[in-house]
């Protein structure tokens, strides 16, 4: 598989002649990524997940597009998305595109107790790559070669980062959910990464390409 990390939270993932993207949100190059995409992934709702009006502009220019996510998802964007999107579950094993996927968790981590969490779900795709959401729910019993990592966020903080690849324990880990952070926010979180997540581990710059 060739995966291109997109700002923030999105991968574009191309394997056999298909395309798969994960969460094309409001503050990645989604448009990019969407570009003669045959499935879309959506971890959770929330808009620097989704962009519920550029994924409906990508439907009317390729409406076999496939859209997999939480129903709680479904439902919220069912209208704009015309009967495109699919409901699925924590323990769903489905095939998108060419891809075999797994969905892992249930919901959004806390960001404060007076928030609702929302529905959020991980995918492993190809029974090797692993991108959690909004979440640490790790993929129990999978053997994950390659982990995108979130490293900042209203809900985290660098210990659970760390921790979380720790539990996993994959070949190579990404860093994901990266926006929000400053220049020095960045230096610091990728040197604290390197030397505690105990794998291989590396931030992309928008665009970049790895195989996984």
């Amino acid at each position: 598989m060739r995966v291109t990390k997109f700002s923030h939270s999105c991968l574009r993932i191309e394997h056999d002649d298909a395309v798969v993207v994960i969460d094309p949100g409001a503050w990645s190059e989604s448009e990019r990524a969407l570009d003669g995409a045959d499935a879309v992934l959506l971890t959770h709702e929330h808009a620097d997940h989704v962009d519920a009006d550029r994924l409906a502009d990508a439907l009317a220019k390729r409406p076999s597009i496939a859209i997999y996510a939480h129903p709680d998802v479904v439902d919220k964007f069912s209208a704009q998305w015309d009967g495109a999107a699919v409901g699925v579950t924590a323990g769903h094993a489905f095939t998108a595109a060419n891809l075999l996927v797994r969905a892992y968790g249930g919901l959004h981590a806390v960001i404060h107790p007076e928030i609702p969490q929302v529905a959020n779900l991980g995918f492993l795709v190809n029974e090797s790559l692993y991108h959690p959401g909004d979440s640490f729910d790790a993929p129990e019993g999978a053997t994950v070669q390659t982990l995108f990592v979130p490293v900042s966020a209203p809900w985290l903080k660098i210990s659970e980062a760390i921790d979380f690849v720790r539990a996993v324990r994959p070949q190579r880990a990404y860093a994901l959910h990266d926006s929000l952070l400053s220049d020095n926010g960045l230096t610091l979180t990728d040197a604290l990464m390197t030397a505690r997540a105990g794998a291989e581990y590396a931030r992309l710059a928008p665009g970049a390409t790895v195989d996984a």
